[in-house]
């Protein structure tokens, strides 16, 4: 089955604010947290407890939510940063959440669609993401839709994701 094949398919920016919605993400964002993919763990009762609540309180935050008729099938996490050298705002898409029911349709292309037409309606110079090196499927998704390794230099390499946890 494609996507242009399921007329019940809806992608649409979340709510916070809407318990549907705040449902869903945390649904979602669990399914996501169990995958080897994104960790092999549940989230914490802290993370179900405050993280919508978070979300909602960060004007620079945005998700994206699909949706299979009444079922939610996936999720994008989105932060706005900064680009000092192009002096605008960039989106970083933080979380891209399909189920297993549901990968191999296009969902992941179309919400990440919706995530940079949010991108431009705030003026974004460009989106940003990190993906595992061994997560083929993924990476592919991202080539699809314009995502590409960077530098500044080619003779200095290309950008990595870094983290020092605190």
């Amino acid at each position: 089955m494609t996507t242009s094949s399921t007329p019940a398919l809806r992608i649409l920016r979340a709510d916070y604010a809407n318990p549907t919605h705040a449902r869903d993400l945390l649904s979602l964002l669990d399914a996501y947290a169990r995958d080897p993919a994104g960790g092999g763990t549940p989230l914490s009762a802290y993370a179900r407890e405050h993280l919508v609540r978070a979300l909602a309180a960060r004007a620079d935050a945005f998700s994206v939510l699909a949706y299979d008729g009444d079922a939610p099938v996936g999720l994008v996490n989105a932060f706005e940063g900064f680009s000092t050298f192009a002096a605008r705002p960039l989106v970083n898409v933080h979380d891209v959440v399909v189920l297993a029911s549901h990968r191999g349709q296009r969902i992941g292309e179309r919400m990440l669609e919706a995530v940079e037409h949010i991108a431009r309606e705030r003026g974004a110079c460009k989106l940003t993401l990190e993906v595992l090196s061994g997560n083929q499927a993924a990476r592919r998704l991202y080539a699809r839709v314009g995502f590409a390794p960077y530098a500044l230099d080619p003779a200095l390499g290309t950008a990595e994701f870094l983290q020092k946890k605190l």
